[in-house]
């Protein structure tokens, strides 16, 4: 192993400590514990505030998108671990403004778990909380059983569509319609080509052959739905975009965001190759391309791979993704 670390038994700890360091004007800590990251300005009131979780090992995900037009907290487990129910319930107590918290996280068994015991203690503490859970990967599961789908790199859209709702004022029965319906709308896919190396295990969690892939491999090392050999840019790509296709249908004229993300290890400019097969597909079908997001996104520490997330956007979901954001990894104006 080979890593820019310290003690492993340090690693998040320190990069939180780096963190806040770097974006004092942005975010903060509350409870006297690193783990527990808020907005610097804390609790906004008479908004719905937002808050998600999970284990590290995924920057920007979690905590990389809390600040204003996006998240209002995180909960911040240890690598690939969720964080506890206490750490959750901290957050939610710092970032409640009076009309109520909404959780928006990956469905993972640990983070559901932890995150319906927060909002059970959240509840004795007479704040309201609501939970929407991301299930957009389309290789982690058929269609039949969708509600079963992990939560992967669509989560950010989730983030900045319920972000821009909840800073317009909405109520929290309205923030969760919006970004319910953009999860309902957003489908994402993947491809590894190698694997990441826990800093407390110093080894490779599993195994991709060289000149191979896996496709559909999911963010902590879940198995895909077919390994081969390394096909090229635009096999891989065409692949993905026809499974999502199949699983959401695009008609002609519609309206879409793109997200081509890198896992960790992938250089933006093969990201720019899929981004370019992935806008000459949706041509094709005389889908448009509203807003594109080509980079790191949702990693897997140093993961070699990629993945593409496709929301289909109506007349709110536009107006809704155009709205201006400013956290430490994500800044629209």
């Amino acid at each position: 192993m080979k890593k820019i670390i310290n003690k492993p038994e340090e690693f998040v700890v320190e990069m939180l400590e780096g963190l806040y360091k770097a974006h004092p004007d942005l975010v903060t800590y509350t409870a006297d514990d690193l783990h527990c990251l808020v907005r610097s300005d804390s609790p906004v009131q008479n908004k719905v505030a937002l808050a998600t979780g999970g284990g590290s090992g995924h920057l920007p995900v979690f905590l990389g998108y809390v600040g204003k037009g996006m998240l209002d907290g995180c909960a911040i487990g240890d690598v690939f671990q969720s964080p506890s129910a206490d750490q959750m319930l901290e957050v939610t107590k710092r970032i409640h403004g009076g009309k109520g918290v909404l959780y928006i996280y990956g469905n993972y068994g640990g983070d559901v778990m932890n995150f319906d015991m927060a909002t059970e203690m959240a509840e004795m503490e007479d704040i309201e909380v609501r939970t929407v859970l991301v299930k957009d990967d389309v290789a982690s599961a058929t269609a039949d059983r969708a509600d079963t789908r992990r939560g992967v790199a669509g989560m950010v859209f989730a983030f900045k569509i319920a972000g821009a709702k909840a800073e317009l004022g909405a109520s929290l029965d309205e923030v969760e319609a919006a970004v319910t319906k953009a999860l309902n709308n957003t489908r994402t896919m993947g491809v590894a080509l190698g694997a990441c190396i826990l800093p407390a295990v110093g080894k490779p969690g599993f195994h991709v052959a060289d000149g191979e892939m896996e496709l559909g491999m999911g963010i902590h090392g879940e198995p895909g739905i077919k390994t081969g050999p390394l096909a090229t840019a635009d096999e891989i790509t065409s692949e993905i975009v026809e499974t999502i296709m199949a699983d959401m249908p695009l008609a002609k004229a519609d309206k879409v965001a793109v997200m081509v993300n890198g896992l960790g290890a992938t250089p933006l400019e093969e990201l720019y190759i899929m981004y370019r097969k992935v806008d000459e597909l949706l041509a094709q079908k005389g889908v448009s391309i509203h807003r594109q997001y080509i980079g790191e996104y949702a990693t897997s520490l140093e993961m070699p791979g990629a993945s593409i997330s496709i929301m289909k956007l109506d007349d709110e979901l536009e107006a809704l993704i155009d709205q201006p954001a400013n956290t430490p990894f994500f800044t629209q104006v």
